[in-house]
């Protein structure tokens, strides 16, 4: 059974309604305030961590609960999502998670994730007669739910069909990146990551280690096999020709994938990815978020459904907000990452990162936009958002590329073929800095320019998407541009 059990609401939980919750594992349980206020640890007589109970969060966005959770689970937005957390220390802890969450869809309706987690009885807990909770001397352990904790690594377990990048699991990863250690997330095979959470995995030191009944362990992104070496899941020792051994489910798995994807539709799945920068002027009167309306829009016909500062995404779309947001962290130096997503039925998502700089406030955000079989990408607006962008949103540079890989932007634990690039865009300020004849003058693709003649972004197209030479056309474009710097 999951150690995280899920309670969806259509009413708010109120404080006797919680009380109620945290009543099930008896009266001997301590309660105790954790994360800032942000989540309610319930712990054993002997002061062990049992299971955290999260603030409960208001879902105004359609289809993140179905996104996250999937189709079979039925409830709609506006919903009340109450996460409650049990270690995998305590054999008990799981069923007492289940009766936490069972409780309050006892009284306010709803229903829970997994349903067969809920039930509603009195779980004591066993105490062992530790004076102190286990850990107590580490920040990490004491703060943030781990289920192993040594001084290489934080492993915690996670069975569920979609990670994602929760307020739980960002702040794991923030606290862990501080502290020294690598943050290894374990999963069952059929776990898949969303693209929140595998940007920030590829940022820090961490691990996606897939638990797989066949081969043991492996890298979820690599295919790398894995052991517990010293403190933490790490590839196997290189062959004697120098190559990590990759596990068999990671290349057969793709290999099934592809297969079945061919036979469903030649063109199979698809995804659209921007990477892109903006740089604005410091401006008391600034909004944010115009870029990554615009190419939304572009793209699939609408702006942004919700947005948020980790996942699931449950505020409807307002750059006003975000930019309240912003910049209110930029007064205490620190920069604000968001995530954003689409309707249902035209899968997106984004992840935007801002942050000041001495050129001003910048904007980083990877977008991608998942095509279903019989859906193209529309290629030819490229030109056209660029423009819009280099004119209208301050735009820096864009890279845009295109990949099969299922349309609804999660990562499987197989191979997936890497993208390839379709167009690069520099914004005019860019071209200022590297020189209007040089940018003009890169080898093997001649650049279109866009906006005003007087001081045009300039536009190269590397390809249609499906030739990997595009990538030799980008690292020559690279190096010339950056040939004199």
């Amino acid at each position: 059974m999951t150690q995280d059990v899920i309670a969806l609401t259509p009413k708010m939980p109120e404080i006797r309604t919680l009380l109620a919750g945290l009543y099930a594992g008896g009266p001997e349980l301590r309660v105790d305030s954790v994360s800032e206020g942000a989540a309610i640890r319930l712990c054993a007589s002997d002061g062990r961590p049992v299971a955290t109970v999260e603030v409960p969060l208001l879902l105004q966005v359609p289809g993140e609960i179905s996104r996250l959770l999937g189709a079979g689970v039925r409830a709609e937005a506006p919903t009340w999502w109450t996460e409650v957390r049990a270690t995998t220390a305590i054999e008990e802890a799981g069923r007492l998670a289940g009766s936490v969450a069972g409780r309050l869809t006892t009284v306010l309706g709803g229903t829970t994730w997994p349903p067969e987690a809920a039930h509603t009885d009195v779980v004591p807990i066993p105490s062992h007669g530790c004076e102190a909770p286990i850990g107590a001397d580490d920040p990490l352990d004491v703060d943030l739910d781990v289920d192993v904790l040594t001084e290489q690594a934080a492993v915690v377990i996670q069975d569920r069909p979609v990670v994602a990048a929760t307020t739980w699991l960002t702040e794991l990863l923030r606290t862990t990146a501080r502290s020294g250690r690598e943050l290894q997330i374990v999963t069952p095979p059929g776990a898949r990551l969303t693209l929140p959470i595998r940007t920030l995995l590829i940022s820090v030191p961490a691990r996606w280690v897939v638990r797989d009944p066949q081969c043991g362990y492996y890298d979820g992104l690599s295919g790398a096999v894995l052991r517990w070496h010293e403190g933490r899941f790490a590839p196997v020792p290189a062959t004697q020709d120098g190559r990590i051994p990759v596990a068999e489910a990671f290349l057969a798995e793709a290999a099934e994938a592809a297969e079945a994807a061919e036979a469903a539709d030649p063109h199979g799945q698809q995804q659209l990815h921007l990477s892109l920068r903006t740089t604005h002027p410091t401006d008391e009167h600034l909004v944010l978020g115009g870029a990554l309306e615009a190419a939304w829009q572009t793209l699939t016909g609408a702006p942004p459904s919700g947005w948020a500062t980790a996942e699931p995404v449950n505020l409807p779309w307002a750059p006003r907000q975000l930019t309240e947001l912003a910049r209110a962290r930029a007064q205490k130096s620190t920069p604000t990452w968001l995530v954003a997503v689409g309707a249902p039925e035209r899968p997106a998502i984004a992840t935007l990162r801002v942050v000041r700089t001495q050129a001003g406030v910048e904007e980083q955000i990877t977008l991608a936009v998942g095509y279903a079989p019989g859906r193209l990408p529309p290629l030819d607006a490229l030109p056209e958002l660029a423009e819009t962008l280099a004119t209208r949103h301050h735009l820096a540079s864009m890279l845009i590329q295109l990949r099969p890989a299922r349309a609804d932007l999660t990562t499987p634990p197989h191979f997936e073929a890497p993208p390839v690039p379709l167009s690069f865009t520099l914004g005019p300020d860019a071209v200022r800095t590297i020189g209007r004849a040089r940018a003009e003058s890169a080898p093997d693709v001649r650049p279109t320019p866009l906006g005003v003649a007087t001081r045009p972004a300039l536009h190269y197209s590397l390809g249609e998407g499906t030739d990997p030479v595009a990538w030799q056309h980008l690292k020559s474009l690279d190096r010339h541009l950056k040939a004199d710097r």
